[in-house]
Order: C-alpha cells, then sequence, then structure tokens
C-alpha cells in the first residue's frame, strides 16, 4: 500500500508491490504522479519483480522544496530512494523527465542501476520539438490537484512555470557521459514522439548496451496509447538483459560476443 515515508528529512508517497524478485523502481513524467501509470505497467511486472515507485518532489501526494523541479534535483532523490528505501541495486523504468532522471541516476550511480527502459527519454533539451507556451490549468487538473496535494492550490500554476522554464534548458547531459552508462538500456519511443527522430537514435547510438523500440502510431503518450505492445517490449527486455547477438550485426559490430 502507498504511504508517505521519510526520505532525509522530507515526506514523499512511497508505493511498494511486495515481492521476492530483483527490485524495478517506477519513474513518472514530469508534473506527473505515479497513479497516473501504475495501473499500466505494474500488473505485467508484479509477478517477477519487486516494484517500487514514489511521487517526487513537487509532485503527486509529495510536497514541494526549494529547486525541486530541477533534474539534478531529483537525480539526488533519485539516488536517496534507492539507497534509503529500496536498499538495492534496481531496474529503473521512466516516462519523460523520470527516464532523464534514470539515465542520470546510471550516470551517477551505475552501481545502484541494472538496467533502464527509457521511454521518451531527450537527454538534451534540444531534443524536445515542441514549445511551452502560457500555461493553462484546466478545473479538472486544479480539482485534483487540490484533493491530493499537500501544497496550497495556487501552487499548481506556479509549479507548471517553473517547469516549464526547466524545459527549455534542462537536462544537459552529453553523448559523451551517454557513452559512459555501462548497463543495458532500452530506449523505447512513440513513432510520433514530441522528441526528435535523430535525438533518440543519437541516444540509442551513443549507449554502450543500448536497445532502440519504436512504437508504431503513438505519441509521448505511448504508455498509454498501446500499452499492451510498449509491456510486451519492455518485459521481453528485463527478462532476457544479454547483449543482442544478431544475424547481421552493422551497429553492434565492436560489441557482439566472440
Amino acid at each position: 500500500m502507498p504511504d508517505y515515508v521519510s526520505l532525509r528529512g522530507h515526506q514523499i508517497y512511497s508505493y511498494e508491490w511486495e515481492n521476492d524478485g530483483e527490485a524495478v523502481v517506477l519513474l513518472h513524467g514530469g508534473l506527473s504522479k505515479t497513479s497516473s501509470w501504475d495501473y499500466i505497467l505494474v500488473p505485467p511486472l508484479e509477478d517477477e519483480f519487486h516494484i517500487f515507485a514514489y511521487d517526487r518532489t513537487a509532485h503527486g501526494f509529495t510536497g514541494d522544496q526549494d529547486d525541486s523541479l530541477h533534474f539534478d534535483f531529483q537525480t539526488r532523490e533519485a539516488i536517496a530512494f534507492l539507497e534509503d528505501i529500496v536498499k538495492e541495486p534496481a531496474h529503473l523504468i521512466g516516462w519523460s523527465d523520470g527516464a532523464n532522471i534514470a539515465l542520470m541516476a546510471a550516470i551517477a550511480r551505475p552501481d545502484l542501476v541494472k538496467s533502464i527502459v527509457a521511454i521518451g527519454a531527450n537527454f538534451h533539451h534540444s531534443g524536445v520539438m515542441q514549445t511551452f507556451d502560457n500555461p493553462e490549468i484546466s478545473e479538472e487538473d486544479q480539482a485534483e490537484y487540490n484533493l491530493i496535494s499537500p501544497d496550497a492550490p495556487h501552487t499548481l500554476l506556479e509549479k507548471t512555470i517553473r517547469m516549464q522554464e526547466i524545459w527549455e534548458s534542462e537536462p544537459t547531459l552529453t553523448l559523451e557521459e551517454i557513452a559512459t552508462i555501462q548497463c543495458p538500456v532500452l530506449v523505447l519511443v512513440g513513432d510520433d514522439d514530441i522528441i526528435s527522430h535523430s535525438h533518440t537514435v543519437a541516444l540509442f547510438e551513443a549507449l554502450p548496451l543500448g536497445q532502440l523500440a519504436v512504437i508504431p502510431g503513438t505519441s509521448h503518450a505511448v504508455v498509454k496509447e498501446k500499452p499492451d505492445l510498449m509491456n510486451a517490449v519492455i518485459v521481453q527486455f528485463l527478462e532476457d538483459l544479454n547483449y543482442p547477438a544478431t544475424r547481421m550485426p552493422i551497429r553492434r559490430t565492436n560489441n557482439q560476443s566472440e
């Protein structure tokens, strides 16, 4: 059952699905929350894996802190969650901002990350094809925020403005930094994602142990548009993390097994 836990002095809303399998941590998207997607990812994984998740600071049921929306803050928080709550290396499944945080955590603390599923990731802000205009908060979103967030109602608009400003300048990873990630990584996107195809391919090709999945007929919301197809790809990846030995290798010629 989800509940508040103290993570280094701050109350975060944490989830855990009991199982004796290897740890998996779900990292939700920016300005989102765990409950927006756990019902899609958990069912195909919970029989084999010990799943954890949490609402990041300033998201969902977790209250705000100074500078909490910046990627460096959220990466430090993810590392703290792995150290203090999960207490073992884990497979990270991140969507959008959550995927970026997973990549950053693997760079900073490779000992804590077994593998990554990066859904709609952009390692650099330049990879996003969307511009961010003046935010508008729907009545439905405001009502939900008022119900679940420990922060004052007016802070939803303030957080949205802050987040959009951050998206214009963060993250700022380089391909050289991406190339240091030594765990298996599945890069997964929709074929009409807001992340440019060239950016996604650059990410995939820079990863020493990368795999690429482009889900047809989907957007940045691939998680909800074709969940069965997406889950099948993710489950297959997690069940066999061996580096692919293909019959006609082109990009993998330097990494194929002898």
